[in-house]
């Protein structure tokens, strides 16, 4: 098993059994060729499933040696897991020598957060007498108030609002539901927004359940 025919049969598997994209099955592409370069430069004829503990930890330090940063090693570490995960999987290998590799250990830095002062200020600085202002302070109320994403606010439905009871649906990532808290103040310029703004708009075919529109009356981008 020569590492050309294996790499090639690992990228059949990302396209076809996970379905990846482009992107994500180049990265892990590159990371296997990166092994196998290192494998080449030291003159080796070892392959694919020959390789192990030992053989990982050298190539982690040859990547070191290439100034390589954290983040980028940690995520050359993942790729190399799912590739001989992949030979498991085929039983081309009995042991999974990546079991015991340990990666950099990562810091995650903080985000930066609005103060409350400065958030007050924001929305208090919006001209509310203009339609565009008065969805812009429903948008940052809803925002503030539940927490969202912005791409799950301008995705927000009409038809998850319950602001009666105070809360709404909430469609997020990998097409997860939650019910979200919403504040009085929410409550009270969604309600201006789509009584006085929205009701007006000229709303485009297959944005008739989207809560915030532009002014053409279509989804925001």
């Amino acid at each position: 098993m020569d590492w050309h025919s294996t790499i090639n049969g690992f990228k059949s598997y990302l396209q076809l059994e996970r379905s990846l994209s482009k992107n994500s099955i180049d990265a892990y592409i590159h990371d296997i060729k990166l092994l196998a370069d290192f494998v080449k430069e030291k003159k080796s004829a070892i392959q694919p499933e020959q390789i192990g503990l030992e053989h990982l930890q050298d190539f982690l330090r040859w990547v070191n040696e290439k100034k390589m940063k954290d983040r980028s090693q940690a995520r050359v570490i993942s790729g190399i897991r799912a590739f001989y995960k992949f030979l498991l999987m085929e039983d081309a290998i009995q042991d999974d020598p990546t079991l015991l590799l340990e990666g950099p250990k990562l810091s995650r830095k903080l985000p930066d957060v609005l103060s409350l002062d400065e958030i007050t200020r924001m929305i208090d600085a919006i001209d509310v007498s203009t339609p565009e202002g008065v969805r812009n302070k429903a948008m940052l109320e809803t925002l503030y108030s539940c927490g969202l994403r912005v791409s799950e606010l301008v995705n927000l439905k009409i038809s998850n609002l319950f602001l009666d009871l105070e809360f709404i649906r909430v469609l997020g990532k990998g097409n997860k539901e939650r019910l979200v808290p919403v504040g009085k103040d929410a409550v009270k310029y969604i309600t201006l927004y789509k009584q006085e703004v929205r009701v007006l708009l000229p709303v485009k075919k297959g944005c008739d359940d989207i809560l915030f529109l532009n002014r053409r009356g279509g989804k925001l981008s």
